[in-house]
């Protein structure tokens, strides 16, 4: 068992949890990222732009957990913004990719975070790991960021790639923004409401990351999801584990489109996608279905 994992991105909502899960498990974390962080866990500094990168970890760190990159949904595509979802990874990648080519180091494994946006959008097919990539801005994005972490597996590293379903959790992320509507009595579906969301709880999310450190024979891309279900769906079993009415029609897609600008096909499109491969390997999901999963999420 690897002992000392080094993550990039740690402070985002993966990063955090799954920092907690293995410190309970007894592995050595180091954090890297834009700057120095206090508290119990080591932090080192990379600027990404400037290509440069503080290397004390690279006698010490067994496995390279890189969740690095511009949160997708955090501000309206613009072509700068863009550039910067993009940027973001391949130079990120790329720095880890010249540090470990040039430098003496320890590192075995690296587990990247992708997405199942990888895939497109597509509301008849179930998509698995093996199928093409889709056409549109992020399915070209993480084609393209899961094309310079494979440049990695010339250095002779394990690679595990974890495409991410929409991760539910009550510390942030998508279902906390379709949440808060729903608590103030104002909750809806959005467009059609028959978009597919493939979804997992945050804690399963961590476990498959966990697994990918210990199981040294995953290998590749592997669905990080748990099971899917439609917009309207989601929204009203958060309305029926939050015991809140839902009073409002669907919100229009022009709305949405108005708002969101080009953003606006993350919402009102959607996937299934397939997390058979992983399930093949023994890896058990705790959080199979949807109204168990959110009633644990929002239990307090």
């Amino acid at each position: 068992m690897s002992k000392k994992i080094l993550i990039t991105g740690a402070s985002g909502l993966i990063g955090t949890r799954l920092t907690e899960l293995l410190l309970i498990k007894d592995y050595s974390v180091v954090h890297l990222g834009r700057t120095k962080k206090e508290g119990n866990v080591p932090s080192l500094v990379w600027d990404i732009s400037n290509g440069t990168i503080e290397k004390n970890w690279l006698h010490q760190v067994d496995v390279i957990i890189h969740l690095a990159g511009a949160g997708i949904a955090d501000k309206r595509w613009t072509r700068d913004r863009k550039k910067e979802i993009l940027d973001s990874r391949i130079k990120s990648t790329d720095l880890l990719l010249q540090t470990l080519k040039n430098n003496a180091h320890t590192v075995k494994s690296l587990i990247a975070a992708s997405a199942i946006g990888y895939y497109g959008f597509d509301e008849d097919k179930i998509f698995v790991e093996e199928d093409l990539s889709g056409k549109d801005f992020l399915a070209n994005v993480t084609k393209e960021w899961e094309a310079e972490v494979d440049k990695l597996s010339s250095l002779g590293l394990r690679m595990v790639k974890l495409r991410i379903g929409i991760v539910l959790s009550e510390r942030g992320g998508a279902l906390v923004e379709m949440a808060k509507p729903v608590k103030f009595g104002l909750g809806s579906p959005l467009g059609t409401g028959k978009q597919f969301l493939s979804w997992i709880h945050l804690d399963d999310l961590c476990e498959m990351f966990i697994r990918a450190i210990e199981d040294k024979n995953m290998n590749g891309a592997y669905n990080a999801t748990a099971a899917w279900c439609t917009n309207e769906e989601m929204t009203k079993a958060i309305a029926r584990v939050l015991k809140k009415p839902l009073w409002l029609p669907s919100v229009p897609a022009f709305v949405l489109k108005i708002i969101l600008g080009e953003m606006a096909e993350i919402v009102l499109k959607g996937s299934k996608v397939s997390s058979e491969k992983i399930r093949q390997t023994g890896f058990h999901l705790k959080f199979l279905k949807l109204e168990g999963a959110l009633k644990e999420i929002f239990k307090s």
